[in-house]
């Protein structure tokens, strides 16, 4: 199972109260989920090559508590749903120095062909990409 992705805030990232500001949760997100592709052996450049990019469709982001310059961060991914053309991610932030759930996300996408625009169903198309997504969701279950 992935162990998430773990940063310390920098100082830009702060607001004058040295609180983070709300806009680089959803930097934060993309982070850790290029760090799972990462993980998962599937990065990003791996994919791009292959002639596939994945857009964000949407995005949500719910603050619980606050995150302050100098504590640190871990987020787990975990991919909710995932249909071979699309898939959700689900991020929940958790504060390791205060060891709250800060901040909880989820973040739509799908696969699109690079040259195309349209849409790409990985388990035609690239059935080995499809098996390390359904793996990874069917090892989330159990």
């Amino acid at each position: 199972m992935y162990p998430g992705y773990s940063r310390e805030p920098h100082y830009y990232e702060t607001d004058q109260m040295g609180i983070i500001h709300h806009s680089n949760y959803i930097r934060w997100f993309e982070e850790a989920r290029v760090d799972l592709l990462e993980w998962l052996n599937l990065p990003y450049r791996t994919i791009e090559d292959a002639g596939i990019i994945i857009p964000v469709l949407a995005v949500t982001c719910t603050y619980k508590s606050m995150v302050h310059y100098g504590d640190l961060v871990k987020i787990h991914v975990f991919v909710d749903n995932y249909s071979g053309t699309r898939f959700d991610f689900r991020y929940e932030l958790v504060n390791l120095t205060t060891n709250q759930v800060a901040t909880i996300g989820t973040s739509s996408h799908c696969f699109l062909s690079s040259e195309r625009q349209r849409l790409v169903s990985l388990k035609k198309s690239f059935p080995e990409f499809h098996k390390i997504f359904e793996t990874y969701v069917m090892d989330q279950e159990n």
